[in-house]
């Protein structure tokens, strides 16, 4: 969670102090709100587990400090005892004097063990003692991280509060400028679903093509060949371990619906998820494949579209592409370099997972996204 504030900080906020667009500030600024009270939560989590073992190691201690003493007393006895005993005369007295070879024996077998008992009480007060030791040096430690953990929480509580004010001032410059602002809401929607709308044609469009061989006349599912299955197959048992579209990177919006961080009545959704990246960043393929469709809006952004069996991988908002229609690429291979906002200079990649025509999501499927 530290490294992706850390990320945030770096890819979403670095040039958007003097310019930039005041909507993706708001929405940036409540991801990043999120992160560090969950990141809250669990440091407080980790406190209190702390607190637990602390305790528990202190509880520790007072019993191993009550045994050590035991052991001690019990072993001075027996020390006492067996300088009493010393001598190898009082020993050899004491097996002679046996009533018979039966008693002697048995006297013998005292002797044996009585040693190896003390020897066993000195080994047992050595290991207690170092037992001690390393929890005493351990709870040192737990306290040291739990002052530490404590202070790291300060430490964020207090940049969240300066994030909630800067949103909340945010907020109310959008407030006085609501007619624009209501008006880029609406175009955002818009061109959004513009966008859908495509994909899902095209998507259409290229099932419609691959099934022209195999004699099916849908649009809406992929006729597999055996090769096709097979790769589906390896596609679906890598479900939760595919590689990321980019090498480095964020997620700076999840997949589905959600409230407009402004106006909470209006709901805005995504098919896919948004990555924030470096500049100059490339799309890079999340598992082998056949590049099936190129896609160029009217302002001249590209998208990508891998078919993976009956899976497709979309890559959208690429400045330049490396790929043409019918290559076959492998996983990691770059597809094209990620178009970078001149107004606000923001980099990022728009990733769309689909079975046929369903849409998945692909915080699902991405491992750790």
């Amino acid at each position: 969670m530290q490294k992706e504030i850390k990320e945030m900080n770096r890819l979403l906020f670095a040039e958007k102090k003097e310019k930039g667009n005041v909507l993706e500030q708001m929405d940036d600024l409540d991801r990043k709100i999120n992160i560090k009270q969950e990141l809250i939560r669990v440091t407080n989590q980790q406190s209190n587990l702390l607190n637990r073992q602390i305790n528990a190691n202190v509880r520790s201690i007072g019993k191993l400090r009550e045994d050590l003493e035991l052991l001690k007393s019990e072993y001075a006895e027996l020390i006492r005892k067996s300088y009493q005993n010393k001598s190898q005369e009082n020993r050899l007295m004491f097996l002679l004097s046996s009533q018979n070879f039966f008693q002697a024996f048995k006297r013998l077998q005292y002797m044996e063990q009585y040693t190896k008992f003390r020897k066993k009480q000195g080994e047992d007060i050595i290991d207690k003692t170092k037992k001690l030791a390393n929890l005493n040096s351990d709870l040192v430690e737990q306290r040291k991280v739990k002052d530490r953990l404590l202070s790291e929480n300060r430490k964020v509580k207090k940049d969240l509060y300066k994030e909630i004010t800067s949103q909340k001032d945010l907020l109310k410059s959008i407030r006085q400028n609501e007619s624009k602002y209501t008006s880029a809401i609406d175009n955002k929607k818009k061109e959004a679903r513009r966008i859908n709308r495509e994909i899902d044609a095209l998507i259409r469009a290229a099932i419609a093509s691959s099934n022209k061989g195999s004699g099916s006349a849908s649009s809406a599912k992929f006729a597999l060949t055996p090769e096709a299955k097979l790769i589906a197959t390896n596609f679906s048992s890598n479900k939760g371990k595919l590689i990321w579209p980019v090498e480095k990177g964020i997620k700076s919006q999840g997949f589905g619906k959600y409230k407009d961080k402004i106006y909470p009545g209006i709901t805005r959704e995504n098919n896919g998820v948004t990555i924030a990246t470096d500049k100059g960043a490339q799309a890079r393929a999340i598992f082998e494949g056949e590049v099936i469709t190129i896609q160029t809006n009217k302002m001249g952004v590209k998208g990508v579209y891998l078919r993976h069996g009956n899976y497709i991988s979309m890559y959208y908002n690429l400045a330049k592409v490396y790929v043409q229609k019918g290559d076959i690429v492998s996983a990691k291979e770059p597809l094209g370099e990620i178009y970078t906002n001149r107004f606000n200079n923001a980099t990022s990649l728009k990733f769309y997972l689909y079975q046929d025509t369903q849409k998945l999501n692909p915080e699902n499927w991405i491992f750790q996204l």
